[in-house]
């Protein structure tokens, strides 16, 4: 088949303008929806006595909603125009879900670090979560309005002009990029932000599956087993279980380490001759249900624990992959196993995967992924951001999902061509991020109002934890 030349690319992506002008993206659309009824679809098949959890980690403030409430402006952003050019998105690309890990070089590298939407979409609807998430963050830190529209312009424009970039560059120089610390310190912060970075990096650094065995295990001179801190960390059948008696005798009577045996025999499946090698010199010492996240709270996540002939330690997190909002709203490819897509999706988007990254199918049906649970990772904490630093994380994140974007799609051409060089694209988006931060925060009133009325049950960690106390 001819390939297409790069002026025959770049009039596709103009084209599109036709199908969906760039101040077409203003536009949030006219919604009749109950969020309420949406948000207890989303808790459908979660852990039942860790819903009202999800509802109270979302309950903090209008920002923590919108983190777990993707299934929302998913299904707000298919009732308006989409540009028409779909690509592997990460589907739930906020702005806390950006962070820094090492590469299997060990090299520390920023980037997106969550999948559990991903799926083929159009690429504005990422820019989409991205922006919005910076006007609900910036109210929540009670910034200026005005500061507010500025991180959004940053954050397209940045995404923009890296595109521009990425659009002028061979597939494999796209494939091997990387955003690493010290080229990130050196292209894009200040020198004082630079010594802020090379903190941070420190801090990352000690980070290890051995700092976490001394604080998570405990050894009986026989093998190591992981603490219960309930309502986080918990034994499926031990005696501060959140799994209801009629969950925890489903896994009583299907022999919980026959399950995990059959799990762990599909996961290895899914991994390459070398990776199993080495995967075949740890033994399995402890497994517990781990909760997660704000959106994640009452999926299934189990984190594993392992350690090798000298007694070093390897924590591996199976987390229950369900199907992606983006793929329920937008016309996607079949898929057949959500782990798997899950796995595919990180490989294409990040610039470096986890090298234990894999699949399984595990007790009753349900669909898993794994990865480390935590190696030299570090996050953002944004509450301690001014304003100036804050606007250079927004251009760091529109350069890192520019980077994905184009890697993932080899479209950054036509990406690039349908947004142009001026700032059209970017004003449209600042008026739809700010448009629909009220929108979040409408929705989170009735979402209140739900709690306070008793629709929904909402309880804080604390509040949960209390009940294991004696």
């Amino acid at each position: 088949m001819k390939a297409s030349t790069i002026a025959e690319r770049e009039a596709r992506g103009r084209a599109a303008r036709e199908h969906s002008k760039r101040s077409s993206h203003r536009a949030v659309g006219e919604l009749r929806r109950d969020p309420i009824e949406l948000l207890k679809e989303s808790s459908a098949g979660r852990v039942e006595n860790l819903v009202p959890l999800r509802y109270g980690r979302m309950a903090v403030s209008p920002f923590t909603f919108f983190r777990g409430s993707a299934i929302l402006q998913a299904h707000d952003l298919s009732k308006v125009h989409d540009s028409g050019l779909s690509i592997p998105i990460c589907g739930d690309g906020h702005l806390m879900n950006f962070g820094g890990f090492a590469t299997p070089e060990r090299q520390l590298i920023f980037d997106l670090n969550d999948f559990d939407e991903v799926s083929v979409g159009p690429f504005e609807w990422d820019l989409k979560r991205l922006t919005a998430s910076f006007v609900v963050a910036a109210r929540h830190m009670r910034l200026s309005r005005g500061t507010a529209e500025s991180l959004v312009m940053t954050a397209v424009n940045s995404y923009r002009d890296r595109m521009a970039q990425y659009a002028q560059r061979g597939a494999l120089e796209l494939w091997y990029d990387r955003i690493t610390f010290d080229h990130m310190a050196e292209t894009a912060l200040t020198p004082e932000r630079r010594r802020a970075v090379r903190r941070a990096m420190e801090r990352a650094a000690s980070r290890t599956h051995e700092s976490l065995l001394e604080k998570m295990a405990s050894h009986d001179g026989d093998r190591w087993t992981i603490n219960d801190a309930p309502p986080a960390l918990f034994h499926v059948l031990g005696a501060t279980t959140l799994f209801t008696p009629e969950e925890s005798e489903a896994f009583r009577k299907g022999n919980v380490d026959k399950m995990v045996e059959h799990m762990w025999a599909d996961y290895r499946k899914t991994m390459s001759h070398d990776r199993r090698e080495l995967l075949d010199h740890f033994t399995m010492q402890d497994i517990v249900f781990k909760v997660v996240g704000v959106g994640s709270v009452g999926t299934r996540c189990l984190v594993a624990l392992l350690v090798d002939h000298m007694n070093k330690p390897l924590f591996l997190q199976l987390k229950e992959a369900r199907p992606s909002v983006i793929a329920r709203f937008h016309k996607s490819p079949a898929v057949k196993h959500e782990g798997e897509r899950v796995v595919y999706g990180q490989r294409m988007l990040q610039a470096a995967s986890d090298i234990f990254l894999g699949w399984a199918t595990g007790p009753l049906g349900r669909h898993f992924y794994a990865r480390q649970l935590r190696d030299m990772k570090l996050s953002a904490n944004i509450e301690l951001f001014d304003s100036d630093l804050l606007d250079g994380y927004a251009g760091l994140c529109g350069w890192i999902m520019a980077r994905a974007h184009a890697k993932a799609s080899g479209q950054a051409i036509e990406i690039s061509s349908y947004i142009g060089r001026g700032e059209q694209f970017a004003e449209a988006l600042t008026g739809y991020a700010m448009s629909y931060a009220d929108q979040v925060e409408q929705d989170y009133d009735v979402f209140m109002k739900a709690c306070r009325a008793g629709k929904l049950e909402a309880r804080t960690d604390e509040d949960m934890a209390a009940d294991f106390r004696v």
